[in-house]
């Protein structure tokens, strides 16, 4: 049976001395309010959506939902979360793990992202916005099957604010998925206006593994995990590159499964088993136009030169240390990766669209989860082209 875990579950060599220093970490704050004329947008691999639908029984004799993030997590409500964050225009969460047919845990979903905290209960002042919620869930039987074969597993799904279009003159916003995918990983929403059409991707990238890879539709072997991801990645890129030869705008967001660099894992960086350095090759290519030394397809070289994405977090924050999963089996910090982040196409990037972005890194902001979310401010109008994106670039991480 094919099991999802995020991120790859290869070992880490053993490192032969003492055991792996704890980094520590800040107290969560939530994020500062969002500049009007930019769209936040938050991602989260919540890694199983259940703990969000449950009450405790303690939460029906509180009198408010004043959680102090000091010296414990926050009661895993989406709602709160949203509340916390100063309502974000999207929340993009990945590894929801519903079925398809589950139309009851749907709903739930629906209804959790919208039934109202207790201080909006309380003050008729204090009352949020609505949300819709859009998903992308497993319909391949013979990939996806989940536990006992319930189809839980993977999945992402979308949640946007209701009044996104007329707070920021769209005139039309579409939800779609991709044909070449039915693991329930890629949610595509599409805004558009007179001036802008803006492609965000929500995107729960493929884990790769020795695990057989098997066709969608006749159930034939077809190579291994290892072969599927990299698969994935030709595929997205050329869905993101054929978007930018027709004028969208392009921004991915969610978990992508591979830590880019040396700064992005600790202790250090994963690079066994071989498989694993080449699927980040390949990604660092595709995606960040980083070649590798390896002879290439002629084909797939002139389709790469049509697409080139920017790592927003790496590019604004050099070579700060800043990670995004944390292992719930391990003490915090001593095995981490950045493996969520948020990826601008080149024109949205040389546009200067992207506002701020950020990690909400530490044990309350990770939740029930075993990653953090990550976040990014995306200007929405006509801007003039900057010359250099980063210099007018806000630098937060702890904070956001």
């Amino acid at each position: 049976m094919v099991r999802g875990v995020s991120p790859p579950p290869a070992k880490r060599r053993r490192v032969p001395s003492s055991k792996p220093t704890a980094l520590t970490t800040t107290p969560s704050t939530a994020l500062r309010p969002c500049d009007p004329s930019s769209l936040r947008l938050i991602s989260w691999n919540v890694n199983g959506i259940a703990p969000f639908l449950q009450k405790s029984i303690t939460s029906y004799f509180q009198k408010s939902d004043k959680s102090s993030l000091q010296g414990g997590v926050p009661p895993a409500s989406l709602r709160a979360f949203l509340q916390r964050h100063g309502w974000p225009s999207l929340l993009f969460l990945q590894e929801v793990k519903i079925a398809s047919i589950d139309i009851k845990t749907q709903d739930a979903v629906k209804a959790a992202a919208n039934e109202r905290t207790a201080s909006e209960r309380s003050s008729a002042s204090n009352q949020g916005p609505k949300y819709d919620v859009y998903f992308t869930l497993p319909t391949d039987r013979y990939n996806a099957r989940g536990l006992g074969g319930s189809g839980k597993v993977y999945g992402v799904a979308s949640i946007i604010r209701s009044d996104v279009l007329p707070k920021f003159k769209f005139d039309e916003l579409r939800a779609r998925t991709v044909e070449w995918d039915s693991e329930g990983r890629v949610n595509i929403i599409e805004m558009t206006s007179p001036t802008l059409n803006l492609a965000l991707f929500n995107i729960y990238a493929v884990n790769g593994t020795d695990n057989l890879y098997r066709n969608s539709t006749t159930g034939a072997i077809a190579g291994t995990r290892h072969d599927r991801k990299l698969a994935f990645h030709r595929l997205l890129r050329d869905e993101c590159a054929s978007l930018e030869r027709d004028g969208w705008r392009v921004v991915l967001a969610g978990d992508f499964n591979v830590a880019p660099d040396e700064r992005d894992g600790h202790p250090k960086l994963r690079t066994f088993p071989a498989q694993h350095v080449l699927n980040r090759a390949d990604f660092l290519e595709k995606f960040f136009g980083k070649r590798r030394e390896a002879r290439r397809d002629i084909t797939d070289l002139a389709t790469a030169s049509e697409w080139r994405g920017f790592d927003i977090w790496r590019e604004t924050h050099g070579d700060q240390r800043g990670y995004t999963y944390y292992s719930r089996g391990r003490e915090w910090g001593t095995s981490c990766d950045r493996v969520d982040y948020v990826i601008a196409g080149r024109s949205t990037w040389e546009d200067g669209r992207i506002a701020s972005c950020g990690i909400l890194e530490s044990e309350a902001e990770r939740g029930p989860s075993d990653h953090c979310p990550v976040w990014a401010d995306i200007k929405i109008g006509m801007l003039e082209k900057q010359d250099n994106v980063s210099t007018n670039f806000e630098n937060e991480h702890s904070t956001g």
